[in-house]
């Protein structure tokens, strides 16, 4: 399961918060899917990939609830924590840089403490797309990205792609090196 994190509603679209949604809407149309279909609280589509079926899903609660749809889906395929792989914003990484990790905290991310209390359990993947910091939080993570800012977060949301066909074709370890280590080669560039 590749879980994306966002706020349903237009009036959030494209908003840093919603980082999630838009890497996993331009994962399904790579892959020529479209995340439609409504099942606990969710909008989700499936997807073959290889041997595995992968289902692809968008909590359509709010952010900070996030983990009621997540862990119901869960439970109801039977799943672990560790099946599951979460993309979404953090403001403390940089502007336009992913990470890749096979576990960790919340890092005081709302949508992740959700999905984290619902699944008992803090032991899976997650990319997180960095949306940089700025002024209030909620003011910063609600906001749209500015003209200036645009082709960097397209880029990440690129390289999140990318990285999500990776780590299903070669597993997350070479993503990590892969992702992790281009991001610290872009900062020394930059210095």
């Amino acid at each position: 399961m590749i879980v994306g994190l966002g706020n349903p509603g237009r009036e959030y679209a494209h908003t840093r918060h919603n980082v999630g949604f838009d890497v996993l809407d331009r994962f399904a149309a790579r892959h020529g899917v479209r995340i439609i279909k409504r099942r606990l609280k969710a909008a989700v589509a499936s997807l073959r990939f290889g041997d595995e079926e992968i289902l692809l899903v968008k909590p359509q609660t709010f952010m900070n609830l996030s983990g009621q749809s997540v862990g119901a889906l869960v439970r109801m395929y039977r799943g672990e924590p560790d099946d599951i792989l979460v993309v979404y914003d953090d403001m403390d990484v940089p502007l336009g840089r992913i990470r890749i990790r096979p576990q960790g905290s919340s890092g005081g991310h709302n949508g992740m403490e959700s999905i984290v209390r619902a699944l008992g359990s803090s032991g899976f993947p997650r990319i997180r797309i960095g949306i940089g910091r700025q002024g209030e939080a909620i003011d910063h993570v609600l906001s749209g990205f500015r003209r200036a800012e645009r082709p960097v977060i397209e880029a990440a949301i690129s390289d999140a792609v990318d990285a999500l066909d990776m780590i299903l074709e070669e597993g997350i370890e070479a993503a990590m090196n892969r992702y992790n280590t281009s991001a610290k080669n872009k900062e020394q560039d930059r210095n």
